[in-house]
């Protein structure tokens, strides 16, 4: 079957409760779920899966990872058990140039992936992989495997990073609704800026802006799943962020969408 091209998607997931709450982030996410073609496969690039090297899911059934502790007992009864595919693991591995990505038939799917796939496809049909992060390479490298999953989108994969562009659980408050850090929606502004003016060099080296860098991102698992989806981008094409807002005062949901 022909495909068209696929869009890109950034999704700031934050709390593993999003998966149960109905709050406006979830509703965005349920409304832009109509606005995209039906897919090959997601391929969620995933603030929680951290390796040496690169990795992709290749199971046909992968497990769905409970990634968290303490959270009431209906966030550990959510079934969403997507298929993955072995058969467009080894595709997308044969397709990506300039790294070398490996199959994991073992490792499942995390809650930075199906906490909000449940809410985008709620009937689990999309079959769903998983991309780890090479702990070992800094963001310019990461920016550079963004690139080299250009490929992907000509073959109906929906590539979707999955993290947050301002993420500090140290400092966050419980109460969802909380006003926001100052630092953090300066940073978070700073970053929407840049995007929307295809400044990809200042994404790439965030930590010139300062103290408010060290607050927003103190460690960068979460943010490098956004240089993903930035890093895709191509001529022509437009970003457009279909939710924005700061939950627990320090993590930023932000999250678009490039097509």
């Amino acid at each position: 079957m022909d495909r068209k091209k696929m869009p890109v998607l950034f999704i700031g997931h934050g709390s593993p409760l999003n998966a149960i709450n109905s709050n406006t982030f979830t509703s965005d996410l349920k409304k832009i779920s109509g606005l995209l073609p039906i897919p090959r496969a997601v391929l969620v690039i995933s603030a929680h899966w951290l390796t040496r090297g690169t990795r992709i899911t290749s199971g046909d059934c992968p497990e769905q990872i409970y990634d968290f502790y303490g959270f009431p007992e209906e966030l550990y009864r959510i079934n969403y058990s997507p298929s993955g595919s072995s058969e467009i693991a080894f595709m997308i591995c044969d397709l990506v140039k300039n790294i070398s990505v490996v199959p994991d038939n073992d490792r499942g799917i995390d809650h930075a992936a199906w906490a909000v796939l449940r809410h985008i496809f709620p009937d689990g049909d999309v079959p769903v992989l998983e991309l780890s992060l090479d702990m070992n390479i800094d963001p310019e490298h990461h920016y550079n495997n963004g690139i080299a999953l250009s490929a992907l989108r000509e073959n109906g994969i929906l590539i979707t990073g999955s993290g947050n562009i301002v993420h500090n659980l140290m400092i966050m408050d419980y109460y969802e609704g909380v006003e926001p850090y100052d630092w953090a929606v300066e940073f978070d502004e700073k970053v929407k800026q840049f995007l929307l003016e295809d400044n990809h060099k200042a994404l790439i080296e965030y930590n010139k802006l300062g103290k408010i860098a060290k607050y927003a991102v103190p460690t960068d698992e979460h943010y490098l799943p956004m240089l993903y989806a930035a890093a895709l981008k191509q001529k022509g094409e437009t970003l457009d962020f279909f939710h924005e807002s700061i939950h627990h005062g320090s993590i930023s949901m932000s999250s678009f969408i490039i097509n």
